[in-house]
């Protein structure tokens, strides 16, 4: 959070973003966090919180859509380096969000193998439709990853280090306006 901030104000350290932070990491890396953030190009995780070179695992998914093989890249840091921290990152003015909303709410299927991304948005879209919003689109991207952190909370492999305190599963949104992260649900203590 304190690269976030640096990031608001334009501070920007570019930490690990040197030849001899590759060398460091070339043979081994120890990430300290790990995002899953939407593959929208306004929102890039390592610029957002001003960090570099094997700070960060990153996943990225449209509006942080998730299955097997992503959930698999997400607990890869926890489970195989004791990464202590993973962010489900929503955003903004979400494009894939947006268009699993009106898919959902005018009953239109995408083309392609886009609805994939509209099933794995459905239980965000039905949270929002059943408690009505001025800006259903915006409450859809929050919800979404609120529930995707939750339900990696509550995952099988996760959740004995989340009850040990040895990881933290934080929801968070990112303001494009702003450049601000704000914690939505499961900051650490």
């Amino acid at each position: 959070m304190e690269g976030n901030q640096r990031w608001v104000r334009g501070d920007l350290q570019q930490p690990n973003r040197d030849p001899a932070r590759r060398q460091v990491v070339a043979h081994e890396q120890k990430p300290f966090g790990a995002v899953l953030a939407c593959i929208d190009s306004r929102v890039p995780p390592e610029l957002l919180f001003d960090t570099g070179l094997g700070d960060l695992f990153v996943t990225r998914t449209g509006g942080e859509a998730i299955g097997p093989v992503v959930t698999g890249s997400v607990e890869f840091g926890p489970l195989t380096s004791g990464t202590p921290l993973i962010v489900v990152l929503g955003h903004q003015r979400c494009g894939a969000v947006k268009a699993a909303y009106t898919s959902l709410r005018e009953g239109k299927p995408l083309p392609g193998n886009l609805p994939a991304i509209v099933t794995a948005l459905q239980p965000a879209y039905e949270q929002v439709a059943s408690a009505g919003s001025a800006d259903p689109i915006d409450a859809m991207a929050r919800a979404q990853a609120e529930l995707i952190a939750n339900d990696l909370r509550s995952n099988p492999e996760l959740a004995p280090l989340v009850a040990k305190r040895d990881l933290a599963v934080v929801s968070a949104y990112y303001s494009l306006d702003t450049g601000a992260v704000e914690v939505l649900n499961g900051r650490p203590s």
